[in-house]
């Protein structure tokens, strides 16, 4: 019972930061337009960038009464820069996003993707935005031991990943290297940052999210654990239809300059990602 109480408690806070999220987005001033009242799946228009970013500690969040998060700045910093008017929308979903982008009713996603084979079949990849890796979140005991001490620890565990998440297909490949079977547990209904307070409240004992997600809760749950990791660093991206190659080439562009300048290296320093 008191388990159950703590996940509502969990559930009820982040609903409500997502719709604080949501009308701070509408407060915004700048060449970046948020529109919470217009729902993600209705086109911009006219030479505006449609953009699902995905609310996490890297890309987009809401500290006190102000938005941040690394992808959001340098979005805004782009569009400023580069005359590129953007339309920013929140998502909980990546899987809902990227159905989105397949249908043509968002232009870009923007969350924690690494560049790999997974997504270069259907979806095109911008010039890299920063460098991140994939770790395992688990709960110590009370004398401070793990279950999971190597990635050969995870034979025959149950780790649960973000619906369509990247993970998904690292922890397949890496079930093949250990020569054992690793239980993959997907949900669309908790994002990587809910998965992670998923874990510290004892509601899911494993889960697999990008290391500077987990980094964000590590001092606020003394317990978790994040020392292990699940892939090399990789090249975080963002993703277009196949079909945009001059908005691509256009993003890469802006991107490629933008990350020679004092103002990146700033950037990256501000949310400790060098």
């Amino acid at each position: 019972m008191k388990q159950k109480r703590l996940q509502l408690g969990l559930y009820a806070a982040l609903l409500l930061v997502t719709l604080i999220f949501m009308f701070m987005l509408g407060k915004c001033s700048s060449k970046v337009a948020s529109l919470p009242g217009e729902r993600l799946d209705e086109a911009a228009g006219g030479d505006t960038l449609n953009v699902a970013i995905e609310y996490s500690p890297t890309s987009v969040y809401l500290y006190a009464d102000t938005l941040g998060g690394f992808n959001y700045d340098l979005l805004r910093q782009l569009s400023a820069r580069y005359d590129i008017p953007m339309r920013i929308q929140p998502m909980v979903s990546l899987e809902a996003s990227l159905e989105y982008l397949r249908q043509g009713k968002t232009d870009m996603v923007v969350a924690e993707l690494p560049m790999t084979l997974d997504y270069s079949t259907e979806f095109e990849f911008t010039e890299p935005s920063y460098l991140d890796r994939q770790v395992l979140v688990q709960r110590r005991d009370s004398a401070g031991n793990v279950e999971v001490e190597t990635q050969l620890d995870l034979a025959n565990r149950h780790v649960w990943v973000a619906a369509s998440s990247p993970a998904i297909a690292r922890l397949r490949n890496l079930s093949s290297e250990i020569g054992d079977t690793i239980y993959v547990e997907t949900t669309s209904e908790l994002s990587p940052e809910q998965l992670v307070m998923s874990v510290a409240v004892g509601e899911i004992p494993l889960a697999v999210v990008n290391r500077q997600t987990a980094l964000a809760f590590a001092s606020d749950y003394p317990d978790l654990d994040i020392s292990t990791a699940v892939s090399f660093t990789q090249l975080q991206s963002w993703l277009l239809r196949r079909s945009d190659t001059v908005m691509r080439q256009r993003l890469d562009s802006a991107l490629i300059e933008f990350k020679s300048s004092p103002a990146y290296d700033r950037l990256l320093g501000r949310y400790n990602l060098r």
